[in-house]
């Protein structure tokens, strides 16, 4: 196989038969970026609270020249990081269920990700890879130095504030779930300032990952989360082992909440120790640096500004929305008299995780191919070539995307029970879930183009757009969650939390796709909405058969294994109807990987 058809069976190779398909007009000249896009790195979907991290980020500003090779690392990498991800939820679930022990675990762990993330995560992946890239092609040392001096600012900075943050774990818990009170408080308090141990650590990971990006080295970044969720996963099992299902927090032991708390870290700790190995082998060496005169540091964080704006609002929404779920979650279980289930942040962290999962594993293929190649349309000033790139890429997107956001629209119920009703989560905890989740389905397409259309401004260089657009999207994000939690019964709060989350993406979608129309010269809107249109009238035959599916499997006696022949008989005769219903339609988007995939499979 040359090199041309390895490229093919990638993204890439998806991007090239649709732009061998869709000539350009004629040339636009004439856009120019803020600042150079090399500037600015990727930040990835800074909205995503808790530990589900963002395979994307930065490494997608640094492509390497074999971006084909480069997305399969990624994409194999990402897979199997979301797919044990996956698996680490549904254990923890088992382990803790979704009434007010599950929750307490969930603002626990939320917690330390977003402080790290709002304090340092943000710098690293946005400033400083461009920043390091710079110096190692500038300076004399190759670097050496600054990176030195990087690790030896960001080491005692985490140290600073790892310790700050376990002895402030209760005032943490007051600001991030202000409505628990007595042993739930307790159970809280000491699951944080287990977990808030991990900060250092994840800083660590995130170090290691941004100078491993810089290397061009992006295996490890992408594998090494397996690690921790297969030691997290071991650890949800023994706690379950050990204390068995049904724990409430009057039940359970701090012994047991320790094991499962400290066994949590560790995942941690196997992480960042992979990483900084995989560093290590890269050749890093050299003791770190403190003196910070000459090192430029100063003059890279105030590039970040609107960036970190842009950050701190996401953060303030995962503020708010686990203040409201975590409420709504006591107040049930309050004017109900004893825990009621799937009603606070348990059961919406458990939804977003498999909301995240398709887009996240496409994105990771789309963005990659994506990034680079408007990054040069750019530096060339063609603005008609980055508006025919987000349109492609947009409408590629949206060919796997529309049948995955329907299929989880009809599957979330019989999927949820099928995949999560285990140990200490009920089949109506396990339903509350598919609830979740069917709400979150709605907002798979918005979220993914709010994704790309923020790659745009990066291309662009611009970070203070995306900045600005955010204050508006967190506002209305903020106090639509706030209205549910004033307004709507506490039980029924977390099935309106999604259309809460979702507003973010929907407001700053509308407020990018103002702004960009005039720098782009339109948005090539009409044809990404006939698409689009087109996608989900093919789907339709589908989605009327996995209804079906789960009518007549809704029939049958028990829980969970009609949800899972449900979802398997559903999926791949739905799919199937799709992909002919596509192709009878004509539909271009699809038919550039089946066209691909199909050339594969005949070279095997």
């Amino acid at each position: 196989m040359d090199e041309r058809e390895q490229r093919r069976v990638l993204m890439p190779g998806v991007f090239e038969a649709a732009e061998e398909a869709e000539p350009p007009g004629e040339p636009e000249p004439g856009l120019v970026p803020v600042r150079d896009p090399d500037d600015v790195a990727d930040p990835g979907a800074a909205g995503r609270p808790g530990s589900e991290r963002d395979e994307i980020g930065a490494a997608a500003q640094a492509a390497p020249p074999d971006v084909a090779h480069f997305s399969a690392v990624m994409a194999v990498g990402t897979l199997f990081s979301r797919v044990t991800g996956f698996l680490r939820t549904v254990v923890i679930g088992a382990a803790l269920g979704t009434a007010l022990l599950g929750d307490a675990y969930q603002a626990a762990e939320m917690i330390p990700y977003t402080v790290y993330e709002l304090l340092l995560g943000g710098l690293l992946a946005s400033v400083f890879v461009p920043f390091l890239v710079k110096r190692r092609m500038g300076d004399a040392d190759g670097g050496a130095a600054t990176e030195r001096r990087l690790v030896g600012v960001a080491l005692l900075a985490l140290a600073v504030l790892t310790v700050a943050a376990v002895l402030a774990a209760g005032p943490l818990i007051s600001l991030y779930a202000g409505g628990y009170t007595g042993r739930q408080r307790e159970v809280a308090v000491l699951l944080t300032r287990l977990l808030l141990t991990q900060i250092f650590f994840i800083g660590v990971s995130g170090l290691a990952s941004t100078l491993l990006n810089v290397r061009q080295r992006f295996g490890a970044p992408m594998w090494a989360p397996v690690a921790n969720n297969l030691v997290t996963i071991a650890a949800a099992l023994l706690f379950l082992w050990a204390a068995g299902p049904g724990r409430t927090p009057e039940t359970v032991t701090d012994g047991q909440l320790t094991l499962l708390g400290a066994g949590s870290a560790l995942g941690t700790v196997v992480q960042s120790g992979l990483l900084a190995w995989a560093l290590w082998s890269a050749g890093f060496r050299g003791r770190p640096r403190l003196d910070l005169r000459g090192s430029g540091f100063g003059e890279a964080a105030r590039t970040a500004t609107w960036m970190l704006l842009y950050i701190v609002v996401a953060q303030a929404g995962v503020l708010v929305t686990a203040n409201v779920a975590t409420r709504a979650g006591a107040r049930a279980s309050a004017a109900a008299g004893h825990p009621v289930t799937g009603s606070g942040l348990a059961v919406y962290r458990f939804a977003l995780v498999v909301f995240q999962l398709p887009y996240a594993i496409i994105a990771v293929s789309v963005i990659t191919a994506l990034l680079p190649r408007m990054s040069a349309h750019v530096a060339d000033g063609r603005r008609d070539l980055v508006r025919d790139d987000f349109s492609r890429g947009l409408r590629l997107a949206c060919a796997l995307l529309v049948p995955l956001s329907l299929g989880m629209l009809v599957f979330a119920i019989p999927g949820s029970v099928a995949l999560f009703a285990y140990g200490s989560t009920t089949p109506d905890g396990a339903r509350r879930i598919g609830a979740v989740l069917m709400v979150f389905a709605v907002l798979l397409l918005p979220f993914t183009l709010h994704q790309l259309l923020m790659r745009v401004f990066y291309a662009l260089g611009d970070t203070r757009t995306p900045g600005l657009i955010a204050v508006p999207a967190g506002i209305a994000q903020a106090a639509a969650a706030l209205a549910l939690l004033r307004f709507v019964p506490a039980r029924q709060v977390v099935l309106g939390l999604p259309a809460a989350y979702g507003l973010f993406y929907v407001v700053g979608a509308a407020g990018a796709v103002w702004a960009l129309r005039r720098r782009l010269g339109g948005m090539d809107g009409r044809r990404i909405l006939r698409t689009v249109t087109r996608l989900h009238v093919a789907a339709l035959p589908a989605v009327a058969f996995a209804a079906a599916v789960v009518w007549a499997f809704g029939r049958m006696p028990g829980e969970r294994l009609p949800g899972l022949l449900a979802v398997v008989v559903g999926s791949a005769g739905g799919g199937a109807l799709y992909l002919a219903a596509a192709r009878l339609m004509r539909v271009a988007e699809l038919g550039y990987f089946t066209a691909i995939a199909r050339a594969r499979l005949r070279r095997t």
